[in-house]
């Protein structure tokens, strides 16, 4: 059965009408907000960044209370204790028993407290040390590629250095020289991670720099400086706040590495790579909860920052509106029922996020 020309104009018509309304309530849910305010309402309707800041926090609040933990079990986290911390045998306790929730080590430490000890070494050294390689990379990579020439050849090849060289080498024979130490763990994970960052904020640098409103700022008289760091710089913001994030995770691994290969921080301060290296010798024991315990901690830590990072880049990238919009969208179709249990919850202006 064919169709009449009026039939076939109606349907064509009916269907420009569905795509306009798509389009105008995408544009109703971004309509008088900040991108910072568009990115939080994402997340905030993002099930993987609440799992993933979950998991942040409970391994921030394990650091945080690890010196209550300590004083509530009467459990050093860095002295021997052969009497309390092992059995009439000389083998260490495990989990539940004597107790010690996550049982001890083969000199008698606690677990448990050890680890929540850790857990502050391995966030103070991922967030420290990527702060560190975020200032330092942003403003090489800025002045790289604003000022272009000799300067941006020769920083460009300074990081194509940084991210070729071999850095566990050079963290072992930094090392040797110096002595492992927790300000030369930040130093060598920041120096190492720099360049990551300044490659992408040169390469974007280059195209801003280029733009309409750049030529508006040197045209009344805007310094380079200004330029820069005014200017420029707002734009960069997101896929600098992404990498950023994305680089915490692999400065915790960097340093529980450097720590299982002795060249970290030292023993006996407490951390995850120092556990896991004295799981070396925990053979003649049996203790799987020698190693099982840190690598959990460290799972939850890095995984946290990873999910985190890739639900901080979907919420920064406008488009991935029209997704959200989408959502929104079905969710309403679905009923104030489906609205409750999606957690969404409606903005200033009215919009669900």
């Amino acid at each position: 059965m064919s169709l009449s020309p009026f039939e076939v104009d109606s349907a064509s018509l009916v269907a420009e009408d569905e795509q306009s309304a798509e389009a105008l309530d995408a544009i109703a849910g971004i309509e008088g907000r900040s991108p910072l305010r568009l990115a939080l309402a994402r997340l905030r309707s993002d099930r993987v960044a609440w799992l993933a800041a979950g998991m942040i926090l409970l391994m921030v609040v394990l650091a945080l209370i690890a010196p209550v933990l300590s004083s509530m079990t009467g459990h050093s986290p860095y002295n021997p204790d052969l009497v309390n911390g092992t059995d009439s045998f000389g083998q260490p306790y495990g989990p539940g028993q004597a107790g010690f929730l996550l049982g001890t080590d083969n000199v008698g430490r606690d677990i448990l407290v050890r680890v929540a000890y850790g857990a502050r070494i391995s966030l103070l050294v991922g967030i420290l040390s990527t702060l560190l390689a975020t200032i330092g990379g942003t403003a090489l990579g800025l002045v790289s590629g604003y000022y272009g020439g000799w300067i941006d050849a020769l920083l460009a090849r300074l990081m194509d250095a940084v991210l070729s060289f071999p850095y566990v080498l050079a963290a072992i024979v930094l090392a040797a020289v110096f002595g492992g130490s927790l300000p030369l763990t930040i130093g060598v994970i920041a120096f190492f991670s720099w360049a990551a960052i300044g490659r992408i904020v040169r390469g974007q640098t280059l195209s801003q720099k280029e733009k309409e409103y750049v030529e508006a700022a040197r045209s009344i008289g805007a310094g380079s400086f200004r330029i820069m760091f005014v200017d420029i710089l707002p734009n960069l913001i997101a896929p600098v706040i992404v990498l950023g994030t994305l680089l915490v995770p692999v400065a915790i691994v960097f340093e529980a590495t450097l720590d299982y290969l002795g060249v970290g921080v030292g023993p006996p301060t407490p951390t995850w790579g120092n556990m896991l290296a004295d799981d070396q010798g925990s053979a003649g024991f049996g203790a799987w909860w020698f190693w099982v315990f840190p690598s959990i901690a460290l799972l939850i830590t890095t995984l946290g920052f990873n999910l985190l990072g890739d639900s901080v880049r979907d919420a920064l990238d406008p488009r991935t509106e029209r997704l959200f919009a989408m959502r929104r969208k079905k969710v309403a179709a679905a009923g104030p029922d489906a609205s409750a249990g999606a957690g969404t919850e409606p903005l200033s202006d009215g919009t669900e996020a």
